[in-house]
């Protein structure tokens, strides 16, 4: 499920622009988009499930919201949009060319998506048995052409900022944003394979994290790397969807456009499966059955359906200012969550997470409007972490305030 249409156009794009610096590049891509994703699955089943894992350190309004906001992107509003518009552009274009035009292919595309994500219990079962091997097969004979026959020398990088550049990739392919939803998918699919104990849950649950993480590391290693070789070969200025396409081209001929096509079709149909399962099952938990699984899935099949004929740069334009203010609070209750026992109480959870709200919004509003320069004189902002400090801060802050209440508490417990 996770890896869909920003994982296939992002490493190529952060490989060609990193140049020489692709690794870094691609170890900060992994750490936001593979290392986070597959624990934040773990993380969050352990601390209850999804939905109980986040209200119940951010509180239940606060909680609900990210929550809601986080799936809202990965579902309807986003990336399952993105799905089929990248589909579109990388699988039907090549090679048909305008004779299909987007709406009536995005209409065939979110049929059958409805198809397959209707029946909720199928959901792991189509992804996992089928479309997923032939996915990680036709994948894989790219990336072992384009490491056999490189095509060309690794150049300079025409970016001076590789590791911001993939932490910016990572929050765009939107897996850490995806494991809430996802995190419910796998606890429905471990229960319904026989797995009724926590624990056992638990158990297989990391250990398909494990795999999905080192499986994607190894994707997106090869992608990142056939994108470094291919600067010197095309030059410059390549979108996304076109880079991938004509590094196919270049090593496989036509059949290698048939190949990639196949590629994005499968990566983009399991991922919008997947999304529209994990929409539809957080709103019928959220609402208390009040909001049916089958009601979710059309619904969200419709927005998506409506938002893909945008096209694929809209959609990545007006998602980057939305995924930079949602990620780094998500991102902190993700991680934090695991050490809540530790805690004993969600104060520096909530502090982080306000800390880490409060500077990616001003952030994202000099990014977009240019009117706060002071900011990118932050610590750490050419890493694309400035809040990571303040996190740390608010977590202090939310720390040594429960402290010092519940000490204050028990001094008058005992006057």
């Amino acid at each position: 499920m996770f890896f869909g249409a920003g994982n296939l156009i992002f490493p190529p794009f952060l490989g060609m622009e990193s140049g020489t610096d692709w690794v870094i590049g691609f170890l900060c891509f992994i750490l936001i988009d593979v290392a986070l994703s597959c624990l934040g699955i773990f993380a969050l089943n352990a601390a209850g499930g999804a939905n109980a894992a986040v209200e119940g350190s951010l509180g239940r309004v606060p909680g609900l919201v990210l929550n809601t906001a986080v799936i809202l992107c990965t579902g309807m509003i986003i990336a399952e949009p993105r799905t089929a518009a990248t589909t579109y552009e990388m699988s039907i274009v090549p090679l048909f060319g305008d004779s299909v035009n987007m709406l009536a292919f995005s209409a065939l595309f979110f049929a059958v998506v409805l198809a397959l994500s209707i029946r909720q219990t199928r959901l792991v079962s189509i992804i996992g048995k089928v479309l997923t091997p032939l996915l990680v097969l036709c994948v894989f004979v790219i990336i072992v052409t384009g490491v056999v026959y490189p095509l060309g020398e690794i150049g300079a990088p025409l970016s001076s900022h590789a590791a911001q550049d993939g932490i910016l990739a990572g929050y765009q392919a939107m897996d850490v944003l995806a494991c809430v939803g996802f995190a419910i998918v796998m606890e429905n699919a471990a229960r319904t394979a026989g797995y009724t104990r926590r624990e056992d849950q638990l158990k297989v649950i990391a250990g398909a994290s494990v795999v999905a993480g080192a499986l994607l590391a190894v994707i997106y290693g090869g992608l990142t790397y056939l994108g470094a070789s291919s600067a010197l070969a095309f030059g410059a200025g390549m979108d996304r969807s076109t880079l991938i396409v004509e590094i196919t081209k270049h090593l496989l001929g036509n059949t290698g456009v048939i190949i990639l096509g196949i590629i994005v079709g499968l990566a983009c149909l399991t991922t919008a499966i997947g999304l529209t399962g994990a929409s539809a099952s957080y709103f019928e938990r959220t609402t208390h059955g009040k909001i049916s699984y089958r009601t979710g899935v059309i619904v969200t099949v419709l927005v998506s359906f409506a938002i893909c004929n945008l096209g694929l740069n809209a959609i990545v334009a007006f998602a980057a200012p939305i995924l930079s203010v949602v990620c780094p609070p998500f991102m902190v209750c993700v991680v934090m969550v695991l050490f809540k026992k530790r805690m004993g109480t969600t104060w520096p959870i909530k502090g982080a997470a306000l800390g880490a709200f409060g500077v990616s919004l001003l952030t994202t509003i000099d990014d977009t409007y240019g009117v706060l320069p002071a900011i990118k004189q932050l610590p750490f902002t050419d890493l694309g972490f400035s809040w990571l400090p303040f996190a740390i801060v608010g977590g202090i802050i939310g720390a040594v305030a429960f402290k010092a209440i519940k000490g204050n508490k028990e001094s008058k417990a005992v006057a």
